[in-house]
């Protein structure tokens, strides 16, 4: 039915027909006086009875022009009209106005336009409110479907990059202790000394090696040495700070290092700290486990260019004149540092 397609007998054309065929329209008397609307429409405006109200009472026509009376309204037949409610829900519509022939007026058929999705949620609408031939209930279906789809999709992805940082988290944490594992310290060890060689804050590299663990295990057996290691692992958490880096490197040996601020009587503060907590006895089976632990450091300022395999070196080194030394005691490595013969004194190291 358009403009210029009149119905020969206004009988055929009733409420109820045009309900069914265009449940979102307007049936308008050539007065102006809405003679009927479609079951949508009388939907959305609950509790307001439209028929025999003015059409223009009811509807604010804004593009392509406003109209103030029905002669506007007819200079708009055949044109894409942007109407809205003029009271609650005042909701925007679209709609095409088309003459009926016979003096039965004009019927404007609606929409809801790009606003569908909200129309139906906000109204409850359902299929039963559109025309069989209206496809907008199937294609809301669709992108609802496709949303689903879609947030699956991303809650799938979630959870895999989820299970890719654990198994990322896991390769780089040492499963008996839950610090940090080699692979770990070689990567965080590497990033420091790309910091520091382009002018960032120096940073201490600290080797702890564990004295008297193996006389634990000879005697209380692993199960016993792995309570130790547990042990171990609590003390070094609770010294260092939240951004500093700690992993035991295999056995009994641990690698800590320290960001900035670092200097030579902090990182023997700490050691101390370190010594003393270790050597706290844990109990086994009702049988005290006593050890101690050595320690050794550098600071990466000691390095024109620092570099990874000199610094654990010279950790090392440290950490090897505190064990001739007597054990329990931290050294920091100082240039022309050397391990001595046994009963021998260190040379140019620091020593607690």
């Amino acid at each position: 039915m358009d403009g210029g397609a009149a119905c020969s007998d206004p009988a055929l054309l009733n409420a109820a027909a045009l309900g069914r065929l265009m449940p979102l329209s307007v049936w308008v008397a050539p007065t102006g006086h809405i003679r009927a609307v479609g079951p949508t429409l009388a939907k959305l405006c609950t509790g307001q009875r439209l028929e025999e109200r003015r059409f223009l009472e009811v509807f604010e026509i804004r593009k392509p022009q406003t109209a103030q009376s029905m002669e506007d309204v007819r200079r708009l037949v055949g044109r894409r009209l942007d109407l809205k409610l003029r009271e609650a829900p005042r909701t925007g519509l679209r709609g095409l106005c088309v003459a009926l022939a016979d003096g039965q007026g004009f019927v404007v058929n609606l929409s809801f336009g790009i606003s569908a999705a909200e129309a139906v949620s906000k109204h409850g609408l359902t299929n039963a409110d559109f025309a069989p031939t209206d496809l907008t209930v199937e294609l809301l279906y669709l992108t609802e479907v496709k949303a689903a789809v879609m947030e699956e999709l991303a809650a799938l992805n979630r959870r895999l990059q989820a299970a890719q940082r654990a198994a990322e988290e896991q390769a780089l944490t040492d499963a008996l202790t839950g610090l940090a594992n080699r692979r770990a310290l070689d990567l965080s060890l590497a990033a420091a000394i790309d910091r520091a060689g382009r002018g960032g804050a120096p940073f201490a590299l600290v080797h702890l090696d564990l004295d008297h663990f193996k006389a634990v295990n000879d005697t209380l057996g692993h199960a016993a040495g792995d309570l130790v290691l547990g042990h171990v692992a609590r003390v070094l958490r609770g010294v260092v700070r939240k951004h500093d880096f700690v992993a035991r490197a295999g056995g009994d040996e641990f690698v800590l290092i320290l960001a900035a601020p670092v200097e030579s009587m902090l990182l023997e503060r700490i050691a101390a700290r370190m010594i003393a907590g270790i050597e706290e006895p844990v109990e086994f089976e009702g049988k005290p486990c006593r050890i101690s632990c050595s320690v050794g450091g550098t600071i990466s300022d000691l390095y024109d260019v620092p570099d990874a395999d000199r610094m654990l070196s010279d950790a090392d080194t440290a950490l090897y004149v505190s064990k001739r030394q007597g054990r329990a005691r931290s050294t920091i490595y100082a240039p022309g540092l050397s391990v001595p013969e046994d009963g021998a004194p260190a040379t140019d190291s620091v020593r607690r």
